[in-house]
């Protein structure tokens, strides 16, 4: 094992803990480079190389319509939060998962999670369910076909998982 498994990822935390702490005396610079060294040193058995990307242009792709799902979700949210007075239906609904592959998984909870009025809340132990929070249930019926087909299946395209 190398002194230095993630250069950047240790200069990345020198810098950022010199930033933070808003100077480069003796002692911020000592225990700054303390963790550059030892943070990475001890993270480096966790990492899992590095995702193959199959399909780069399916990726944009990706990334653009979860960001105008991002938007489009934001204005619902403060419709109904502002809007005229409606019972809101909070609820949890569980997705089946098709995927393989532990990244896949994270990116599809993070995705969920990051749209206004959704929360990933929990993925079952066998990785074959994941338990959505959501603000409004309307059909859980929709919002799983939803899930699956504008999320999942992109990124078991985008990485093949």
């Amino acid at each position: 094992m190398t002194l230095f498994p993630m250069p950047f990822h240790s200069v990345l935390l020198f810098v950022v803990w010199l930033l933070l702490n808003n100077s480069i005396s003796a002692g911020h610079m000592t225990l700054a480079a303390f963790f550059a060294i030892t943070i990475p040193w001890l993270v480096t058995g966790m990492r899992d190389e590095h995702p193959k990307i199959l399909k780069p242009w399916l990726a944009i792709r990706y990334v653009l319509m979860v960001m105008w799902d991002i938007l489009t979700a934001n204005v619902e949210v403060a419709l109904l939060i502002i809007g005229p007075v409606k019972k809101l239906n909070p609820g949890f609904v569980a997705i089946p998962i098709e995927m393989n592959s532990d990244l896949g998984i994270v990116i599809l909870a993070s995705t969920v999670s990051l749209t206004p009025g959704t929360v990933s809340a929990e993925v079952s132990k066998d990785k074959t369910w994941l338990y959505v929070h959501t603000l409004h249930l309307e059909n859980e019926a929709t919002l799983i076909k939803s899930v699956k087909q504008r999320y999942e299946r992109p990124i078991k395209e985008i990485f093949g998982c």
